[in-house]
């Protein structure tokens, strides 16, 4: 047996014995019961789906669980997350387009990761969209991916119509296991919550963490280091800066956590990272000394076009943990991992003819856009709010892009203006990110 291996039932958590044993006394409510896995250990999976739970079935009032895991055969010490957010596939075609295109593309850069160290999968969330007869295709797309994918509740994975948050989980629990978990790899620790808190009357929810999992979460994290790797995943985001840039008055309570600093709070000790989707953007947000990636939808926009509303092109985030450093990127679908930026030529704005802009998506305040005319360097791009100009052609308008014709472009802060002179002929854009890594475009001005 595995001495202190931590068993909960998403109320109580215990340690195993010396000998691998325990035993808890459970709630009435608690359906399952399943394990924090320890660093070091494979993770548990049926075709791809993380298998680190059991229904709690119970006998007379009893129910033994007994769990199996496989020491690694390497260390896990440096090792890798992909984090796909929104998939959110709906028919049998947007279906293909997931285990065809997107989990191909994600096989194929595992394979590179994996001469580096072992690597798990995380959907944040929206996995497929009010349809559950898209779970089995959506299996299949992890299966080809060939990694272990743990999930993350989002508010098109809900029962509706239900009577209550807690009833709005339950084909997720029946396919996916708990709405709420944690894991160990290597030395970072990760968790997973359900933000998406349903208030019934059809179709209604709010960013929200519930008191059960904060209570259950100030446990959790009594078993991990100060100063660790810890990574929440969940679906809505803690904080989006929507509001400012779209210039309301409030924020949307379907597309932040109102509750946010009980979690920020708990996540003082730690190097913490959030792992959210919903907003099918990009942006990263530094907020009460937590840092947020709110990642860009695999699906881009609805399966429309391959790229989101802010012009992020379609793809998923990737994590290097080694030791305790952290390191990330995000990997467009169909591009190789220095794909970093997208460039406009002067005319793509044609209320600022003169201009040409770059849209570095995963930019942050640790970034450099830095520009060159005909080899001479300019210092800094502008960085404004503004509209993308890819997804204006694509998406702006009653009839695009095709079928969901409710789809608009959305502001985004991370494009960046320059005006070269009417007589350049060439610019070079240099981004630098906050790891030193440099990426480069150079253009022929029209």
């Amino acid at each position: 047996g595995l001495p202190g291996v931590a068993v909960t039932d998403g109320t109580n958590i215990v340690k195993t014995d010396a000998k691998g044993a325990y035993r808890f006394y459970t709630t009435g409510e608690a359906t399952m019961v399943y394990l924090t896995l320890p660093a070091g250990y494979e993770i548990p999976s049926e075709a791809g789906i993380a298998k680190f739970y059991q229904h709690i079935k119970a006998v007379k009032g009893k129910f033994k669980a007994d769990f199996h895991l496989k020491k690694l055969d390497r260390p896990d010490t440096k090792h890798f997350a992909i984090v796909w957010a929104d998939p959110q596939i709906n028919t049998d075609a947007q279906a293909q387009k997931l285990i065809t295109v997107s989990a191909p593309d994600t096989k194929a850069h595992v394979a590179e990761l994996l001469q580096q160290g072992p690597v798990h999968g995380i959907t944040a969330g929206d996995i497929y969209w009010d349809n559950f007869a898209m779970i089995p295709p959506y299996k299949k797309a992890v299966a080809v991916t060939g990694i272990p994918f743990f999930q993350v509740l989002g508010n098109h994975d809900m029962d509706i119509n239900v009577r209550s948050d807690e009833a709005s989980d339950n084909t997720f629990h029946e396919h996916f296991g708990p709405s709420w978990y944690s894991f160990n790899r290597g030395n970072a620790h990760y968790v997973v919550l359900d933000n998406v808190f349903y208030y019934a009357n059809g179709y209604n929810y709010i960013g929200y963490v519930t008191e059960q999992q904060l209570k259950w979460l100030e446990q959790d994290l009594a078993g991990v280091k100060p100063g660790s790797p810890v990574f929440v995943s969940m679906h809505i985001s803690g904080y989006t800066h929507e509001k400012s840039r779209n210039k309301k008055a409030a924020d949307n309570p379907g597309n932040i956590t109102f509750n946010r600093q009980a979690l920020y709070d708990l996540l003082k000790p730690f190097n913490a990272h959030l792992l959210t989707g919903h907003s099918h953007t990009n942006e990263n947000v530094e907020e009460g000394g937590v840092y947020e990636h709110n990642t860009a939808a695999l699906c881009g926009a609805w399966w429309t076009v391959p790229i989101c509303t802010d012009g992020t092109p379609a793809g998923y985030g990737v994590y290097a943990v080694d030791g305790n450093n952290v390191s990330w990127y995000y990997k467009s679908v169909g591009k190789d991992k220095s794909y970093q930026m997208r460039v406009y030529d002067r005319g793509r704005y044609p209320a600022r003819p003169a201009d040409i802009a770059v849209n570095v998506w995963n930019w942050d305040k640790a970034w450099k856009v830095e520009w060159k005319e005909d080899g001479k360097g300019m210092g800094a791009m502008k960085r404004e709010t503004a509209l993308d100009a890819d997804a204006l052609l694509a998406m702006a308008g009653a009839d695009k892009p095709g079928t969901y014709s409710w789809i608009e472009p959305s502001m985004t802060d991370h494009l960046f203006f320059a005006t070269p002179s009417p007589s350049a002929k060439t610019v070079e854009i240099i981004v630098t990110d906050r790891f030193g890594n440099i990426y480069t475009e150079k253009i022929a001005l029209n």
